[in-house]
């Protein structure tokens, strides 16, 4: 019977490498797509400011994939996340990422650290909490073992990422929702992409588009009849990844959230692999086919 011999070369950089354990990079509940969004973001030079959705764009990971990679890596305490008020109504999201799990108490202990000043979306460098590895310093590589624990937590040299939300992206979520509606070209959008859609979406209605001018901008997008689009969240992505000027934008009527086929619609409540919009009679939350 045959067998395999591998052999390992290896030669320590002198310059320029992050040391990361080797329950890390072995994790046995991250994917791929996860452990090297992780160590990318560790591997980050000193106040940096990338954010995990531009680390998955350089990596070229897909909205999909960093989606789940993003969810495992909170599961496992390696990102947390948490929403602050600033003043004037503002909420922004607060992102840590850490090179070893973290509880939530604890990440929220780090968290407070970083105050947010209402005049900032992205708080000033600062220095690496205690415990952070030293990124562009040569060290010895780690050869085998467990790394020494010479302090309490171990956290990315990378302050938490601020990323302010748009005041409408409850209004771009039904915006997107409701495409299914539109045609059936864009019935099979993955459902992990529709907040990505929605905050591409939102970023029209903040420069004063309406739901009605996005929804006409995709359907003059949309290719003929009978040309089977492949990937419709993809295309739909790139028809709202540039924003036009408005120059004179309508007065917004309260309740307008949706174009006129569509005014009244509600999503269903119920288990629908695609997003289910109809007309209620009175307030219910279940089309006619759930109840």
């Amino acid at each position: 019977m045959a067998s395999t011999v591998i052999y390992r070369h290896f030669n320590a950089p002198a310059r320029g490498f992050t040391r990361f354990s080797h329950e890390l990079i072995r994790h046995p509940r991250l994917s791929s797509d996860a452990v090297r969004l992780l160590t990318w973001q560790l591997s980050l030079p000193q106040g940096a400011r990338e954010s995990l959705s531009r680390t998955a764009e350089r990596a070229r990971i897909g909205s999909c994939a960093f989606g789940r990679a993003k969810r495992q890596l909170k599961e496992e305490g390696f990102v947390h996340e948490r929403r602050v008020q600033v003043s004037g109504g503002r909420w922004v999201t607060q992102q840590l990422v850490s090179s070893t799990p973290l509880t939530a108490g604890q990440a929220t202990k780090l968290l407070a650290r970083e105050p947010v000043a209402s005049s900032q979306v992205t708080p000033s460098p600062r220095n690496p909490v205690v415990g952070a590895p030293a990124v562009d310093e040569p060290v010895s590589p780690s050869t085998g073992g467990h790394p020494e624990k010479d302090h309490e937590l171990e956290t990315s040299n990378l302050p938490p990422e601020v990323v302010e939300e748009s005041p409408r992206l409850e209004e771009a979520r039904a915006l997107v929702g409701a495409l299914p509606l539109l045609s059936s070209a864009l019935c099979h959008i993955p459902r992990g992409m529709r907040d990505e859609l929605a905050r591409f979406a939102a970023r029209w209605l903040d420069a004063g588009h309406t739901s009605a001018d996005v929804h006409q901008h995709i359907l003059r997008g949309l290719p003929g009849a009978g040309t089977r689009l492949h990937r419709p969240g993809g295309l739909v992505r790139y028809l709202l990844r540039d924003v036009p000027l408005r120059e004179l934008p309508p007065p917004h009527v309260p309740g307008s959230r949706l174009s006129a086929r569509l005014e009244g619609a509600r999503e269903c409540a119920g288990d629908h692999t695609q997003p289910m919009l109809f007309r209620p009679i009175g307030d219910e939350t279940h089309c006619a086919a759930c109840t």
